[in-house]
């Protein structure tokens, strides 16, 4: 009787061993084992420390800020800002986007879909490659924050809408 249960618990110490191993080796391909050399950070749309960069040409009106992240790589995080009462092109692109208004008041209106209008604090989420357009309304800037999965690559639509 004695050796069944040792038989059991040695069984159970290495079904253990395995999950711990399963979960480390988890945690190092989604790069969660370099988190202790990494600082964390806060910041706000007002930081003058913020580099505000010029959006591609056919946002006009529109800047960004790289939060995190590099925009030619996957995990990207930015403020978009656009300016009061203007528009932003249909356009699409390959990544989804997570975005959380800021500030102002955004139309947003995906393509097949009404038109939303988000506030801040408004959490929206876009999915790859569906055409969208949005309109900055009289009560901004817009200041979305965004994360993308995949790199930054908009494009817009042609005037076909």
């Amino acid at each position: 009787m004695k050796t069944n249960r040792i038989k059991k618990y040695a069984k159970n110490k290495i079904t253990l061993a395995f999950v711990f191993l399963a979960i480390g080796l988890n945690a190092q391909s989604n790069g969660l084992s370099d988190t202790a050399t990494e600082t964390s950070f806060s910041t706000t749309i007002d930081n003058k420390d913020l580099k505000w960069l010029p959006a591609p040409d056919f946002f006009p009106n529109c800047s960004f800020t790289i939060l995190h992240g590099d925009i030619s790589k996957p995990n990207l995080d930015f403020f978009f800002k656009i300016e009061p009462n203007t528009k932003v092109v249909n356009h699409t692109h390959n990544s989804p986007e997570r975005m959380v208004l800021i500030s102002g008041d955004l139309e947003v209106q995906y393509q097949g879909e009404k038109p939303v209008i988000l506030k801040a604090g408004t959490y929206a989420y876009g999915p790859s490659g569906k055409p969208h357009k949005a309109k900055c309304l009289d009560n901004g800037p817009c200041v979305l924050f965004v994360a993308m999965v995949d790199p930054f690559d908009a494009v817009p639509i042609s005037k076909k809408e």
